[in-house]
């Protein structure tokens, strides 16, 4: 007879958050990074997370604590490699234990940015939305003077399943002075934690 339990790939995620919100913050060496809970209204709600990045480092590693007063790690996200753009870039829950990884295709990237998303019963594949941003971006940065001239180009990514082609995860960029994404997780499956490492990897490494 066959099972009524579900398979290991619809069971739903231990940290299920169907939306949150990212907003930076930018200092002279490091970017600062809150991730808030949504309430039902759409507004922001409580911080659920707060992460550094500190630019120039030779091997990528985000840790994410509780709050601002950093005394409690955790999840995080550590590069394999060192400054290496094909990096893969495992993410971690407090006690070190894998909860998944991601990588940029660095070739479809030249063009339209692309990666790669895995967790448990979850490859997914993430890329800009529109192909005329992806280009228009790129051409910005190579025009003389132009290029030196800060625009908030809003651009967003869809993550989907590369087995059954749903939506798995959405990050969309707001029109602000500061950096600011509304991150949707339809799929129960895709944990918290790894949806926020890659969320904030798409701003923090999206020049790599």
């Amino acid at each position: 007879m066959p099972s009524n339990e579900p398979s290991h790939e619809q069971q739903p995620a231990p940290m299920v958050v169907p939306r949150f919100f990212i907003k930076q913050r930018i200092t002279v060496m490091v970017n600062r990074y809150e991730i808030r809970a949504a309430n039902p209204d759409g507004s922001e709600g409580a911080l659920m997370a707060f992460a550094e990045q500190k630019r120039m480092k030779l091997k990528e590693e985000v840790i994410f604590f509780t709050d601002e007063s950093k005394s409690r790690p955790v999840f995080s996200f550590k590069a394999r490699q060192r400054l290496d753009v094909h990096a893969e870039h495992d993410v971690f829950d407090e006690y070190g234990r894998p909860l998944g990884w991601f990588s940029k295709q660095f070739g479809a990237s030249l063009l339209r940015s692309t990666w790669n998303l895995s967790a448990p019963g979850i490859q997914a594949v993430g890329q800009e939305r529109r192909l005329f941003i992806a280009i228009l971006r790129r051409l910005w940065d190579f025009i003389p003077y132009i290029g030196d001239i800060w625009v908030p180009f809003v651009f967003h990514f869809d993550f989907v399943d590369t087995a059954t082609g749903q939506t798995v995860m959405v990050s969309e960029r707001k029109k602000a002075i500061r950096d600011r994404y509304d991150v949707t997780v339809p799929d129960p499956r895709l944990d918290f934690r790894v949806a926020a490492c890659m969320a904030v990897a798409l701003d923090a490494l999206q020049s790599r």
